[in-house]
């Protein structure tokens, strides 16, 4: 099995973890499978320009971020196995409102979010892992949109220290993760120091 066979197995692992394939369905989804890479600060999608892709990543992180009055506001951060896209934009065939910026030299899996709408139309399973997605992104904008407008900064902070993003802290550089929060980095420095006297 050669990388490219491998990093599409892992794909269609993922999305079994969501809806059960047939060979045939996955066979529908193939042809159209595509290996690129970023480096790192290379852009895969830009704030004002419309998006046609979805992707998978295989390697590296990304940051997903909005711009207002020239200010940066980081919303998500992906990592290997995660599925990504300005999924509004190829929904609504607007203008993406947010970039997606690689943090390091990344390898993704990127396939038409066209063809994907297709498969809808021709195939049960397919149109159940659409309806599975927009479910699973539905409860995580709803889940950051509690945890911007009803926790403190220091709430929002000690949440992801608990919760299963680990790779944020691990990773990705602390004036992102600041950012992320809604906070200045040096905000995030005492929010830490008073978590470590109060231990």
């Amino acid at each position: 099995m050669n990388s490219n066979d491998n990093s599409f197995s892992i794909f269609r692992n993922h999305i079994e973890a969501f809806c059960k394939l047939s060979d045939a369905d996955w066979e529908l989804l193939l042809p159209h499978l595509e290996i690129k890479t970023l480096h790192k600060n290379e852009l895969f999608i830009t704030e004002g320009k419309r998006a046609f892709e979805v992707a998978f990543v295989i390697d590296g992180m990304f940051r997903q971020y909005y711009t207002k009055d020239g200010e940066e506001k980081t919303t998500y951060f992906y990592f290997e196995n995660h599925f990504m896209s300005a999924y509004i934009s190829c929904i609504t065939a607007k203008p993406s409102l947010i970039t997606i910026e690689a943090l390091s030299n990344a390898t993704y899996i990127s396939f038409p979010y066209k063809v994907f709408q297709d498969l809808f139309e021709i195939s049960m399973a397919w149109q159940k892992f659409g309806r599975l997605i927009a479910e699973y992104l539905g409860i995580g904008l709803e889940e950051r949109m509690v945890s911007l407008l009803l926790q403190s900064p220091e709430e929002r902070y000690v949440d992801l220290l608990n919760s299963n993003k680990k790779k944020i802290i691990e990773r990705i550089p602390q004036h992102y993760i600041a950012n992320y929060l809604g906070i200045t980095p040096v905000s995030m420095s005492r929010i830490r120091s008073r978590l470590l006297k109060s231990k």
